[in-house]
């Protein structure tokens, strides 16, 4: 790859133009998209303008790559603005994430809140996302809002980490749905507080627990754990007890939303 001068041929008071050269645009636009796919995927605008220089040998500056994912916002604002009025969302899964952004010429670590529906059929779609205080309530609560205002409908259960901030959120701005802990997180949370030997027992009681076909079957592992296990590991134990209720919460709903 490199770069080449061609001449254009024209006609005199013409309106000859050639289609020769459209089927190669297309080919510096699949350059552009993968260029602006390497910086979304972490990449700094600084490497992709070396890397293109080295396979293309044309230099691409950092301003220009910066300019060529400036395109990139619209079209992520007109999605994350979309109507979700079409759909039913019974199951909606909210997390944090943390990435790098440059801010002000300098690089700060940013929380990003995010929302993942599950619709009526059983497949999952990204709803939204928004920049915000993952430790704040008032973040939490503006993002459901916004999510709301869009035309979220529809949910019945909803599930996260156990954060305060996040769960009065919740419970304020979608009141009379289900908060479900999310499994993942409750099971680090035991075996971070279990001891080392018997990680791999507990964790294996624990995902019977979770597994329970109903709510009585759950409470009688529960109480089967507690008991081999509470002289052993009692902080574990501790944590189990206390969160039981929250993270077997989706017990509580049909059946068919249980492996969604």
């Amino acid at each position: 790859m490199g770069t080449i001068t061609l001449s254009v041929p024209r006609i005199r008071g013409g309106k000859f133009t050639t289609e020769l050269f459209s089927r190669y645009q297309r080919s510096e636009q699949a350059l552009i998209l993968a260029m602006m796919e390497m910086v979304v995927n972490g990449v700094s605008t600084r490497k992709v303008s070396q890397v293109t220089e080295e396979l293309c040998g044309t230099e691409f500056s950092k301003s220009t790559v910066s300019d060529l994912c400036k395109r990139l916002d619209p079209i992520v604002t007109a999605w994350n603005n979309r109507s979700l009025a079409d759909s039913l969302f019974p199951f909606v899964l909210v997390d944090a994430m943390y990435l790098k952004v440059r801010e002000d010429g300098r690089v700060r670590s940013r929380g990003i809140m995010i929302a993942i529906g599950v619709n009526t059929e059983g497949y999952r779609e990204v709803l939204g996302l928004m920049l915000g205080d993952t430790e704040s309530e008032a973040s939490w609560s503006e993002f459901f809002s916004s999510l709301k205002g869009r035309g979220l409908r529809g949910v019945d259960l909803i599930t996260s980490d156990d954060h305060g901030g996040l769960v009065r959120a919740v419970r304020q701005q979608l009141q009379g749905v289900t908060w479900q802990r999310c499994q993942t997180h409750f099971t680090r949370n035991v075996l971070e507080a279990s001891p080392k030997a018997l990680k791999d027992e507990i964790h294996g009681r624990l995902r019977s627990i979770l597994d329970a076909p109903d709510t009585g079957t759950a409470r009688l592992l529960l109480k089967q754990t507690l008991a081999a296990y509470e002289d052993k590991a009692g902080k574990a134990m501790g944590v189990l007890e206390s969160g039981f209720d929250d993270a077997t919460a989706v017990l509580m709903l049909p059946e068919r939303y249980r492996n969604k």
